[in-house]
C-alpha cells in the first residue's frame, strides 16, 4: 500500500495498533530518529511499502510494482496473490507523471491494482475551483481502467429515494465546489441559506421538510466516509481482474473536526480545548490515550488477525551466481562506449546462471542505445505471446511471457519509476533482479523526479544515459546534455561513471552488476545511502583503444582494474613518455580528462611534451567515486578533529603536486573540485553554454575542448602555480 503523504500519522498509529511499532515513536513525529513527516521506506522504523511525499510518484509506485510482479510471476513462478493499492490525494492528479503512467501499454491489464482517490476537492492553497471528475473519469477509462465513484453516504441515499427528490439531487451534483465547501464554516441555519443560492425554487420546497441540523448532516454525508460503501466498491474492483481500478471517494478534509472543510486547514492545528473535546468524544483520557485496545476485546482480536494477515514474507532470495570481473570482449579496434555497453550486456547474458535475473527497459530507445543484442538473445516481455508480423533480419522483436526487455513509451518518468520498482523486487516480490535501463542522456533530466524517488526508496539498478554531450554534434543543442554529470555526482546513492575506453567500461559494468545483484559488499558501508544506482554516461564517438592497452602494459592489468573501479588512473605518465624520470626542473601538469574528450587530451599532452612540459594524462572513469573518496576522508577528519588524509584512490594517480587542467564534455563545474582536493591551482574546462549542430571538431573548438585550447589551459594553470 502506498499511503498518501499527509496520512503518515494515521499510518504509524495503525502500525502501533497492529503491534508493528514501539509506543515510544508515537510522540516522535518529525523528530530526529523518529517518525518521518511522510512515509519513508528507508527512514521510518516500521515497514513502509512505498515512500511518499513527492506527490504523484508514490501514487504510481504500486502500479509499476505490479508491472514488476507480473514480470516476476512469468519468469520465476507465481508469488502469493497480492493487491497493489495507492491512497492518493486528489490534487496529486494534477501531476503529469500520473497520466504518463496509466497511458503506457506496459501497465495495461493489471487487475491487482487499485487507486483510492481521497476526493476532498481541496489543495494546499485553495478550494479547487470546479470538479474535474468527468474529465478524469474519461482519461482513466480511455486508458482501460475501471472507474468507481463513491459520492453519497447513507443519509444522502435515503433522501434521494424520496419520490420528489430529483431536482434536489441534481442541484447537489451541480452546485459549484467553492459554494459547497463554504458550507462547512457556517452554522446549520446559514448553511441552508448558502446552499440555496442559485438553486431552483423546487429545491427550497423539498428541503423545508428537514430541520437545519438534519439538513446539514444530510449535505455533509459524503460516501468516502461510509465504510459499507467503501467495502462494496473495493469488492467491485476485485471483480475486475482484467484491468486496474480507481475509486473516487468523496470526502471532507478534516472530517468531524472543527476545521472540517476550512480552506486554510492544510496546515491548521486544533487547539488544546478542541483536543480535549475530541478526547471526550471518543472516550479517551490523557492517562490512557496511548493505550492499546483492551486485550481480548473484538477490536484487539481484529488487530491481531490483521497483523498476521498483512505480514509479508521478508525472506530474501539471493542471486547466488558469481558475477565475472569482466566479459573479456575484444576492445582492440576503435569503438564507442555505447557500442561496448551493448556488447558487454549481450555477452554477460550468455551466462545461463546470470541471464535469468537480467531485465532491461527503455522509453522507445532500445535499439538506438544498443540494447539490440540483448533483446535478440532474450526477447521482449509481454504477458501474452504475440505474433511477429514483420521479420527483421537484424532485430528479433519477439514479444511474449519469456522476454526480458520491457518496452515503454516515450516517458522518462515511467522509465525511472519502473527501474525503481524492478530494483525493489527482492522486497516487494521476493525476487531479486538486475534492472538495466537506457535513455538519451539529456532526457535523464526529464525523469529526474522519478530517478530521485527511486534511489530515495532504496532501489538498486543500472541506467545508461547515451549518447551524451556536444559530442553528439549533428543533433543540436536540444539533444546535447551538459549538466547530467553534476546530477549523477550529487544525487545520494548514485555512482556516476563515464569511461572512455572499452575494457574499463567492461570492468565497471560487471562491477555495477555485482553490486546490484548483492554479490559485492558496499564500497563504503558507513555511508548511507550507499551505492544503489549506477549511472553510466556514454557516447557514440569511437575511440582508438591503443592508449588504454599501453597503460595496461605499464601498470599491470590487476592494478589498473583496481584504479579504474576506484575512479581514475594515469593513462599517460609524462615522465616515462618524455624520458625525464629524474627531471626536477621541467614544469609538470596534470591533464585530467573524462569520457569522449580523451583524444584531444592526448594530443594536447603530446604538444606540451614537445615544449618540455611533463604532462601526465589522467582518465577519470568515475567522477562520482573519485569525489566520494575525497569527501569521505574530509568527513572523517572533521568528525575526529584530525587533518584529513589524502584519499587512497588518488595517491597513485596524482603522485606529484602539480597544477591541474580538467577537460570534460559536460559542465566545467563537474570536475572543478579537483584543485581543492589536491590543493593545487586548477583550470576547469567544459561545456557551459548550450550546444548547436555541427561536427565534433567545430563544436569542440567553439567550447574550448580542442587540443589547442587545452594546451592554453595548461599554460594558464602553470602560470597560476608560479604566482
Amino acid at each position: 500500500v502506498s499511503v498518501k503523504p499527509h496520512a503518515s500519522p494515521v499510518f504509524h498509529a495503525i502500525q502501533y495498533l497492529l503491534g508493528n511499532l514501539d509506543q515510544k515513536y508515537l510522540t516522535q513525529l518529525r523528530a530526529s530518529g523518529g517518525l518521518q513527516s511522510y512515509p519513508s521506506r528507508t527512514k521510518d522504523p516500521d515497514q513502509v511499502d512505498f515512500s511518499t511525499g513527492s506527490v504523484g510518484l508514490g501514487a504510481v509506485a504500486p502500479l509499476f510494482a505490479a508491472v514488476t510482479r507480473r514480470y516476476v510471476d512469468a519468469h520465476f513462478g507465481n508469488r502469493p496473490a497480492s493487491r497493489f493499492i495507492a491512497i492518493i490525494g486528489d490534487a496529486e492528479l494534477d501531476e503529469g507523471n500520473i497520466w504518463e503512467a496509466i497511458a503506457d501499454p506496459a501497465t495495461d491489464g493489471l487487475g491487482n491494482v487499485m487507486w483510492i482517490v481521497d476526493f476532498n476537492r481541496q489543495s494546499l492553497d485553495r478550494v479547487v475551483p470546479g470538479v474535474r471528475i468527468s474529465q478524469w473519469r474519461a482519461q482513466f477509462e480511455a486508458s482501460g481502467w475501471h472507474v468507481r465513484e463513491i459520492k453519497y453516504g447513507a443519509k444522502l441515499k435515503q433522501v434521494f429515494s424520496i419520490p420528489d427528490s430529483q431536482e434536489f439531487k441534481q442541484w447537489f451534483n451541480d452546485i459549484p465546489n467553492e459554494q459547497y465547501q463554504s458550507l462547512f464554516g457556517l452554522t446549520p441555519a446559514a448553511a441552508r441559506i448558502r446552499f440555496l443560492e442559485g438553486a431552483p425554487t423546487s429545491v427550497k420546497q423539498f428541503i423545508d421538510r428537514f430541520s437545519d441540523q438534519e439538513l446539514f448532516e444530510i449535505l455533509t454525508d459524503l460516501g468516502g466516509h461510509d465504510i459499507s460503501e467503501l467495502l462494496e466498491a473495493f469488492a467491485e474492483c476485485d471483480s475486475h481482474q482484467d484491468r486496474p481500478s480507481v475509486v473516487f471517494a468523496y470526502t471532507i478534509k478534516g472530517w468531524h473536526l472543527p476545521i472540517a472543510g476550512d480552506p486554510r486547514n492544510h496546515s491548521a492545528q486544533i487547539s488544546n480545548a478542541q483536543l480535549n473535546q475530541l478526547r471526550e468524544k471518543v472516550g479517551l483520557q490523557v492517562e490512557n490515550e496511548w493505550s492499546l485496545f483492551e486485550p481480548g476485546s473484538p477490536a484487539d482480536a481484529l488487530c491481531q488477525a490483521r497483523q498476521v494477515a498483512l505480514q509479508r514474507n521478508n525472506q530474501r532470495t539471493a542471486i547466488a551466481s558469481a558475477i565475472p570481473i569482466g566479459t573479456g570482449i575484444s576492445t582492440s579496434a576503435k569503438s564507442s562506449s555505447q557500442e561496448v555497453f551493448g556488447r558487454v550486456l549481450s555477452e554477460i547474458s550468455r551466462d545461463e546462471n546470470i541471464r535469468p535475473y537480467l531485465v532491461s527497459t527503455a522509453p522507445d530507445v532500445a535499439t538506438s542505445t544498443n540494447l539490440g543484442g540483448f533483446i535478440n538473445r532474450t526477447g521482449v516481455f509481454h504477458p501474452n505471446q504475440l505474433r511477429r508480423w514483420n521479420e527483421d533480419p537484424i532485430l528479433k522483436w519477439a514479444e511474449g511471457p519469456t522476454g526480458q526487455h520491457i518496452e515503454l513509451g516515450i516517458s522518462e518518468m515511467n522509465l525511472f519509476s519502473l527501474l525503481g520498482q524492478l530494483g525493489l523486487a527482492a522486497d516487494l516480490s521476493n525476487q531479486p533482479l538486475i534492472p538495466i535501463g537506457t535513455v538519451y542522456d539529456p532526457f535523464v533530466l526529464r525523469g529526474l523526479d522519478a530517478f530521485i524517488y527511486s534511489v530515495y526508496s532504496g532501489a538498486k539498478f543500472i541506467v545508461a544515459g547515451t549518447p551524451s554531450g556536444i559530442t553528439l554534434a549533428p543533433e543540436g543543442g536540444a539533444h546535447q546534455s551538459t549538466i547530467t554529470p553534476s546530477v549523477g555526482m550529487e544525487l545520494p546513492g548514485v555512482v556516476f561513471i563515464e569511461p572512455a575506453y572499452g575494457q574499463a567500461l567492461d570492468w565497471l559494468l560487471c562491477d555495477a552488476i555485482a553490486h546490484v545483484s548483492g554479490s559485492k559488499p558496499d564500497t563504503a558501508p558507513d555511508l548511507k545511502p550507499n551505492e544503489l544506482a549506477f549511472y553510466f554516461r556514454l557516447t557514440t564517438r569511437a575511440l582508438d583503444q591503443t592508449p588504454f592497452n599501453s597503460a595496461k602494459e605499464r601498470i599491470g592489468e590487476a592494478a589498473l582494474r583496481t584504479q579504474v573501479l576506484a575512479g581514475a588512473y594515469r593513462l599517460v605518465d609524462g615522465r616515462v613518455n618524455s624520458a625525464k624520470l629524474d627531471d626536477q626542473v621541467s614544469p609538470v601538469i596534470h591533464l585530467v580528462g573524462c569520457g569522449a574528450v580523451m583524444p584531444e587530451v592526448l594530443t594536447a599532452a603530446a604538444e606540451l611534451a614537445s615544449e618540455g612540459v611533463i604532462a601526465h594524462v589522467v582518465d577519470v572513469t568515475s567522477p562520482g567515486r573519485l569525489f566520494g573518496s575525497w569527501q569521505r576522508t574530509l568527513k572523517q577528519g572533521i568528525r575526529t578533529a584530525n587533518t584529513p588524509s589524502f584519499p587512497g584512490s588518488m595517491r597513485p594517480v596524482f603522485s606529484e603536486r602539480a597544477p591541474i587542467v580538467s577537460i570534460h564534455d559536460g559542465s566545467s563545474h563537474a570536475m572543478a573540485w579537483l584543485g581543492s582536493a589536491l590543493g593545487m591551482p586548477q583550470v576547469a574546462m567544459g561545456v557551459d553554454s548550450f550546444g548547436q549542430s555541427g561536427n565534433i571538431f567545430d563544436l569542440y573548438k567553439i567550447h574550448d575542448l580542442d587540443a589547442g585550447s587545452i594546451v592554453n589551459g595548461a599554460l594558464a594553470a602553470l602560470s597560476l602555480n608560479s604566482q
